[in-house]
């Protein structure tokens, strides 16, 4: 049976307030009440009360007890210093509005908020503070209560997040767009691109490194992982050479979850960024196509071919190809190793590079081939001649379906 819940004040003192059926005296919180209760109690005040004192900030402030029920909106970072939690008293609230850049709760000495020395509230969000009389709590328990249903929640998407050459330094930087990213119960959101460097190790925030490890290598694959600050829930991205989660280096992670891997990055012969465009659905284009196969020869022995993607994962790569043989009738067939040695021809598996009907004419061809992990696929010909294979990019499915 529904329950209806309702809320009285009276400003006559020692009347009570009544909340769906409890009764609470004025200015006397029960000693049972936990401070979960207490920030609730307070919140109900502010909302009820009709005294909030609206101030704007644009550095830091000491909040001292006149400043009970007020909404200060800091519009540049600043550090909020509050007065000793004895001397404001047991339910002194305050409310912080970081609108412009980040702004820091800093309690007195050693005292605690949420249990923590300092809370931050990152820009575009706000914070209820509330005082029990010797530590400071926020409606981070409104937030818990939501990662609670959180951690029963199943599936994985990515939704936006990008990945791009940055147009100011596009051999070094990689633009990561804003979107968000789920794993299971792990979640975490980016309102806004950031852009992480491949030449230098890990670091917070935009600009600044983005590897878990080492220095930038030369034709080498890097994985980008989407990264969840524990305390504020902030997003960044960290790049590993590492194919999955459990293979990052933590060191320089402290304090952050791994979300979930969100795109990958390639490197050229000159530990440069390799050039490309994503496009939805985890689809890569290189900018300029990568010949993987230069007049290489081919025969009815089926031969490993490497090819330009990325390493340690199977990939779906763009290819087109150029087939040339003195026999006539002859066909190419390049495809998935996991399909084992095929024979190509129409009395084999077929063939996608043509058939050549003039002795040393050509054929060609293109298709979309599964690789192994190793970067290859198979070829084979009905007859020996060269192939040559042109790569426009591959699918490495992360997850994105939009």
């Amino acid at each position: 049976m529904a329950r209806n819940t309702f809320l009285s004040w009276s400003t006559t003192a020692g009347d009570n307030i009544d909340v769906g059926g409890v009764y609470i005296g004025e200015g006397c919180p029960p000693s049972n009440m936990n401070n979960s209760d207490r920030t609730i109690m307070a919140i109900l005040r502010r909302d009820v009360d009709g005294k909030v004192v609206y101030a704007a900030k644009s550095g830091g402030y000491t909040a001292l007890a006149t400043d009970n029920n007020a909404v200060h909106r800091y519009t540049a970072t600043a550090t909020v210093t509050l007065t000793a939690a004895a001397t404001l008293g047991t339910d002194w609230h305050y409310t912080v509005i970081a609108d412009g850049a980040d702004v820091t709760i800093d309690p007195n000495g050693a005292e605690t908020i949420d249990g923590a020395a300092t809370l931050v509230v990152p820009s575009g969000y706000s914070a209820f503070i509330v005082c029990n009389g010797s530590a400071f709590f926020s409606d981070k328990v409104v937030s818990l209560l939501a990662t609670k249903a959180d951690t029963t929640a199943i599936g994985s998407f990515i939704d936006g997040l990008l990945l791009s050459n940055n147009s100011g330094s596009p051999n070094t930087q990689i633009d990561f767009a804003a979107g968000s990213v789920r794993s299971g119960s792990s979640f975490v959101s980016n309102p806004s691109s950031i852009t992480k460097r491949i030449n230098g190790t890990w670091a917070v925030g935009t600009g600044n490194g983005g590897l878990d490890t080492g220095s930038v290598g030369a034709s080498a694959t890097y994985f980008a992982y989407a990264l969840r600050k524990d305390d504020d829930l902030t997003f960044d991205v960290v790049l590993s050479t590492s194919a999955t989660i459990a293979g990052v280096t933590t060191t320089l992670l402290t304090g952050y979850t791994i979300v979930k891997q969100i795109g990958v990055v390639l490197t050229d012969a000159s530990s440069l960024i390799r050039p490309f465009v994503m496009y939805p659905h985890d689809e890569y284009t290189f900018v300029t196509p990568v010949k993987d196969a230069n007049s290489i020869t081919t025969s009815t022995t089926s031969t490993l071919l490497a090819l330009t993607v990325p390493n340690g994962v199977k990939v779906k790569a763009k290819l087109r190809f150029f087939y040339s043989s003195s026999a006539t009738t002859a066909a190419a067939l390049i495809s998935d190793p996991s399909q084992g040695v095929l024979v190509s021809g129409l009395g084999g598996s077929g063939s996608n590079v043509g058939t050549i009907q003039v002795a040393s004419g050509f054929a060609v061809g293109s298709s979309g081939i599964w690789t192994n992990t190793a970067k290859q696929v198979r070829h084979v010909a009905g007859a020996t001649g060269d192939l040559w294979v042109w790569n426009d990019g591959f699918h490495f499915p992360c997850g994105r379906n939009a």
